[in-house]
């Protein structure tokens, strides 16, 4: 019962676009020429796979992204620091409860934090989504502020401190070691803006 995570491959988009809009109240419905924007502009895009099957995916965002999410652009003006964000997060319905999403956390933190101080995320505060938050909090998460969505319902704006962002950039800096696990972004990442708004 291993499992890998590893990047998405294109031939596996309508499959991550099923189980996407398979998901729940938890996670906004996209259509495919979403998804293929994802897939060609997301920093972190990788796919869960348990025996051979996708269990999950995950997309994230570098703060500096060309990325059309209101909520991206809510973090934007709000985080103190420069983020990662996850822009969704989904667990196929019947490997939920079986690690998959810590799995992905642990991935997709230990490629933030030798890039970022900061992660990113929302949830949606409705009915059944309290073990969603509960999930977060346990991972260290905490709640900045809400946001109002267009069909009006909230949205806890989650931020997650990566403790050891600090060390890695004064050692390396964005000279990191060329090592596999290290990980590369699967997109070429913008050139940082001067906007006076980040230390």
């Amino acid at each position: 019962m291993s499992l890998l995570i590893r990047d998405v491959q294109e031939h596996e988009l309508e499959q991550v676009l099923a189980m996407n809009n398979a998901a729940g109240p938890g996670i906004l419905p996209i259509d495919a020429a979403r998804l293929a924007r994802f897939h060609r502009d997301a920093e972190y895009f990788r796919v869960a796979e348990r025996n051979g099957q996708l269990a999950g995916f995950l997309v994230a965002f570098g703060h500096d992204a060309d990325h059309d999410s209101d909520n991206f652009h809510w973090f934007r003006k709000n985080a103190s620091k420069p983020f990662l964000y996850t822009d969704r997060i989904v667990v196929a319905s019947q490997r939920r409860g079986g690690g998959v999403g810590r799995a992905f956390y642990a991935d997709v933190q230990s490629y933030a934090e030798q890039r970022y101080p900061q992660l990113a995320c929302e949830v949606f505060v409705r009915d059944g989504t309290d073990p969603v938050l509960l999930f977060h909090g346990a991972l260290g998460f905490q709640e900045i502020g809400q946001r109002r969505q267009d069909d009006g319902t909230m949205a806890s704006m989650l931020i997650r401190d990566l403790c050891s962002y600090e060390w890695i950039h004064q050692t390396y800096g964005t000279q990191l070691p060329d090592a596999p696990w290290v990980g590369r972004p699967r997109t070429p990442l913008p050139v940082p803006r001067n906007t006076g708004t980040h230390a």
